[in-house]
């Protein structure tokens, strides 16, 4: 049934966005009465395990650069090592971004099994320096370089619109599906920025992960949130794993704490987002939107799991 936006948004506001879900299912955080930002959750069925609140790399990013790395290298370090320490335990970065090397630098002397990595292989024209894209195998094994480790956790392609994204990149994914059954990758998916393209992910067998753009206000998404909601449900049915992005609304939030309380609320509450990531440029950041989720009611009702 489709449900109209003021309806919608009236719901969410007062903490009220399970009741349009038709997906159910038990959390880790269900027996707690507010949210932990970094309690360990699982990722679908990726089998990977990470915090619900996870750092971005990437924003305003392109041409491998972005505010992260635009802070420079010891603030960056400071930023990243201030994050892991409060308890994210995962990191998202991108080759846009150019945050690899900086990661590489800040988790030095971490074991590797303590964090997860994300990276997203861009596919599009423009975006970066060079004009060549390279098959997946090159470009992964490039990456494994600049952040010097022997694995990647979860490897993404970047910023599918098409429809048709699964015919268009058929032979990277063939490429990194090798690649997870070598361990070079543990996990394969895409980050969406149009609903065709969401709606495609949903259902692929392919995609082990998706990175949404979600939020209440419908701002920086690629459709309103009574269209995007039941897609990310079917994806969650379908064992895919959700990670939440743009919760924030790309900043457009950052100094409304009552419009990124009830962005939290609602997307934490749905039940069909496993963990979100937000670009903090600042521990303050970090600490706010920490604080935030603590001080969010858990409102999801116990079921089996799904």
């Amino acid at each position: 049934m489709k449900i109209a936006r003021r309806t919608f948004l009236k719901q969410s506001m007062i903490g009220l966005g399970g009741l349009l879900l038709g997906c159910r299912r038990q959390t880790e955080s269900q027996s707690a009465a507010f949210w932990d930002p970094y309690e360990k959750t699982s990722l679908g069925r990726t089998g990977l395990r990470l915090s619900r609140v996870g750092w971005g790399t990437g924003m305003k990013g392109s041409r491998r650069m972005s505010n992260q790395t635009r802070l420079g290298k010891e603030k960056f370090n400071e930023l990243a090592r201030g994050c892991f320490e409060r308890g994210v335990c995962w990191f998202d970065a991108a080759d846009l971004y150019g945050s690899h090397s900086y990661l590489a630098d800040a988790l030095e002397g971490i074991r590797r099994e303590e964090y997860v990595l994300v990276s997203k292989i861009w596919l599009g024209w423009g975006g970066l320096p060079e004009p060549e894209r390279p098959d997946a195998d090159i470009i992964v094994g490039r990456f494994l370089k600049e952040l010097r480790t022997d694995y990647i956790d979860l490897v993404l392609l970047h910023c599918m619109a098409a429809p048709d994204w699964p015919d268009r990149h058929e032979k990277q994914m063939e490429i990194l599906d090798r690649l997870k059954t070598q361990g070079v990758i543990r996990a394969h998916g895409i980050s969406c920025h149009s609903l065709p393209a969401l709606q495609a992910a949903a259902v692929h067998p392919w995609v082990d992960s998706i990175h949404t753009r979600i939020n209440p206000f419908g701002v920086q998404m690629d459709a309103e949130p009574d269209q995007v909601v039941p897609v990310l449900q079917e994806a969650h049915r379908n064992g895919k794993g959700v990670i939440g992005m743009k919760i924030i609304g790309e900043g457009a939030f950052r100094n409304s704490p009552l419009k990124r309380s009830q962005s939290v609320d609602f997307v934490f509450n749905l039940g069909c987002v496993d963990a979100v990531v937000v670009g903090f440029e600042s521990l303050q950041e970090e600490e706010d939107f920490a604080q935030c989720v603590r001080q969010t009611p858990v409102r999801l009702p116990a079921a089996s799991s799904a």
